[in-house]
């Protein structure tokens, strides 16, 4: 059985999620007491028909003391050989003031207190911090539409295999903040910068003038060694972990040249390796899912069994 726990902030998108996956064929149950998640196994082993995938929404509506005890619960249910991926999904909250006001509803946390909307908002973090911590996939939602976001979890979560690392590489500018779901930042403002050339402004770092023009500079070699050195010493130690997903996150000023070359530089690099590779560049508004080498992979199995 494979089991999805959709959880995260009040207006982030959870609804959405879920639907997404009602729609691929999940049997999907919202706003379930966490405290019912072992009795919910128990019901659907053993009472036909069979559900091989199931997905359930836990957010703040529940019991604080059911939340706290989130961990202990989620790690019962892994003991008795259920695959399980827990996917957080956020936004700041400026932006999740701004979806409450447009649509006019009620934050869960306000009702029967005399909480303020920012309040609520404030208190939920805490509230599902204990989710946050042991989430498998953290989703930033801020600037996905709603169809963004289904693709996002069709493509992350439903289709996620079991045992491998799903490894994205995503570039952003700092000027619209850190991306809420990196792993890993790393800030490469300090290399130099082709926006200020009028003649390459309207180019992004996956054209060859921009690309042409960064590799010009030791420094910039220097970085993408140093990051790359830095994970291939450590990639190891998350596959070893068993580790579901890792966003690394590569930002500059604008997220349109630097940060972008050294995303799809990284990409590259890593494109051996035994992990489901996926590439975001998040101010151009592309996301990318690359191919595995499969033959680059396939020669090395070779290797290893000789």
């Amino acid at each position: 059985m494979r089991l999805v726990i959709i959880s995260g902030r009040s207006g982030s998108g959870k609804s959405i999620a879920l639907q997404a996956l009602e729609d691929l064929g999940y049997y999907a149950i919202d706003n379930l007491p966490a405290n019912l998640l072992a009795p919910l196994i128990d019901e659907l082993r053993s009472a036909p028909p069979a559900r091989p995938t199931v997905a359930v929404s836990i957010d703040a509506r529940n019991l604080r003391e059911s939340l706290e005890r989130f961990p202990v619960l989620l790690e019962a249910v892994r003991e008795r050989d259920i695959e399980v991926q827990v996917v957080y999904l956020t936004a700041d909250a400026k932006i999740l003031l701004e979806r409450y006001s447009a649509t006019r509803r009620r934050h869960p946390l306000t009702r029967g207190n005399d909480m303020t909307l920012a309040e609520a908002i404030e208190h939920e973090q805490e509230y599902l911090a204990p989710i946050r911590r042991v989430a498998d996939l953290v989703v930033d939602t801020r600037g996905l539409s709603v169809h963004d976001l289904r693709a996002r979890i069709g493509d992350q979560v439903a289709r996620h295999t079991g045992g491998r690392l799903t490894l994205t590489f995503e570039s952003f500018g700092f000027k619209r903040g850190v991306p809420l779901d990196a792993d890993m930042v790393f800030d490469v403002r300090c290399l130099p910068n082709p926006f200020w050339d009028p003649e390459l402004r309207s180019y992004d770092g996956r054209d060859a003038k921009i690309i042409e023009f960064l590799e010009g500079y030791a420094d910039v070699h220097a970085m993408a060694g140093d990051i790359h050195a830095w994970l291939n010493r450590w990639l190891p130690a998350y596959l070893a972990g068993h580790r579901s997903y890792l966003t690394v996150a590569i930002g500059c000023t604008g997220g349109h040249h630097r940060s972008v070359y050294l995303v799809e530089r990284l990409a590259h690099h890593f494109h051996h390796e035994a992990v489901d590779l996926r590439l975001r560049h998040r101010e151009l508004n592309v996301n990318t899912v690359l191919p595995p080498n499969t033959e680059e992979t396939a020669s090395r199995g070779a290797d290893a069994d000789t």
